[in-house]
């Protein structure tokens, strides 16, 4: 695979590539159960041994 034909699949495909995967970081992140993960996980340095 030359440069050229690399460059131009990366030009392409690369930006759907990494718009799929951020759309997905961030649905994951904002999911309906992500809330209580993400406020017990906010706690854990205030909570005492």
């Amino acid at each position: 695979m030359d440069y050229s034909t690399f460059r131009q699949f990366a030009d392409s495909w690369g930006l759907v590539y990494l718009m799929v995967v951020f759309i997905a970081v961030v649905a994951f992140a904002f999911r309906p159960g992500a809330r209580k993960m993400y406020e017990k996980i906010a706690r854990v340095s205030l909570e005492e041994d």
